[in-house]
């Protein structure tokens, strides 16, 4: 164990998936969330294949002992990632990550309704803290004395990063249960290549041929996700899950820093003051399950911000 490496690596990929978030919010005028998808997935499979091989693991990282598990991880995973970066279009970078982080709220509950874990009074108090800065957040969004275009695209920003939430809650239940059978390479390598092949199912609906530097740039945030997913992988064999878990978090400062110099996007006060409440609450929700000692890094080290 090495924790102070575990925790470089996690922030490195969490800059990383910020970076790469970044890159999809630049695109996302120019082409649909599908065809985001498509280029995120394909070259970030590329990047693992060739770490797969590196590390002489390619055979189990082929090797799927839960195939319709697998399947499934894939269709919740992508759907949870193309309505993030369906959003990231909508909504400011630092407001979509503030909302994303219901996620891992949402899988309190969700382990208690699928997989039968106790959640007694102290998560629970600590999951409805959480979903008031949530609706701290969501509030200026959802007024309905706004009628403008502009108001009615940011809800259904809104509505599509909670929707991304949900997915991504539901596959951690997922993969928490496929880890008992097919090992981390395996998921990590299926689960690209299932996003890869269920976004071209998305063709019909509105693809275009990229301008170069648009093309360039889904290229990039592809590998920037492949080499992330990588890191984030890695951190787990250096430090327990409970040790790099709160680092998640630093996605906020991440995504404010690169809103404010990439895209001019000031928080307002009402964002700030919820995603503190909602980051709060998801490092009490941590600390509680080390206190109670769940092990949760094997399912944490497949789930990336999107899915």
């Amino acid at each position: 164990m090495n924790p102070v490496r575990g925790i470089a690596l996690k922030v490195t990929a969490i800059a990383l998936f910020s970076v790469m978030a970044a890159l999809i919010k630049a695109s996302a005028d120019s082409v649909p969330p599908g065809e985001a998808v498509f280029f995120r997935s394909l070259f970030a499979m590329i990047v693992i294949v060739v770490w797969l091989m590196h590390r002489g693991d390619l055979q189990s990282g082929l090797k799927a002992n839960n195939k319709m598990g697998h399947v499934w991880r894939g269709v919740i995973g992508t759907t949870a990632m193309a309505m993030n970066f369906a959003a990231l279009g909508m909504l400011p970078l630092p407001e979509v990550t503030a909302i994303g982080f219901t996620a891992p709220l949402l899988t309190v509950i969700f382990a208690a309704m699928f997989l039968g874990e106790t959640v007694r009074a102290f998560r629970l108090s600590a999951v409805g803290i959480g979903m008031v800065g949530v609706m701290i957040v969501l509030w200026p969004r959802l007024t309905i004395f706004q009628e403008s275009q502009e108001a009615t695209v940011a809800t259904l920003g809104v509505m599509l990063v909670l929707g991304s939430a949900v997915f991504r809650a539901l596959a951690q239940i997922h993969i928490r249960q496929l880890v008992q059978t097919d090992q981390t390479s395996a998921i990590v390598f299926y689960f690209s290549l299932t996003a890869t092949c269920l976004s071209l199912l998305t063709l019909p609906f509105g693809w275009v041929v990229p301008t170069w530097d648009v093309a360039l740039m889904l290229i990039v945030a592809g590998l920037i996700g492949g080499v992330a997913q990588i890191l984030l992988t890695t951190c787990y064999r250096f430090a327990p899950a409970s040790v790099v878990a709160p680092f998640d978090y630093a996605a906020m400062l991440f995504a404010l820093v690169i809103g404010y110099v990439w895209f001019d996007e000031v928080p307002t006060a009402a964002m700030l003051v919820g995603a503190s409440i909602v980051i709060l609450a998801g490092i009490l929700i941590i600390w509680r399950e080390r206190q109670l000692g769940l092990k949760r890094g094997k399912a944490r080290s497949n789930v990336t911000p999107q899915g």
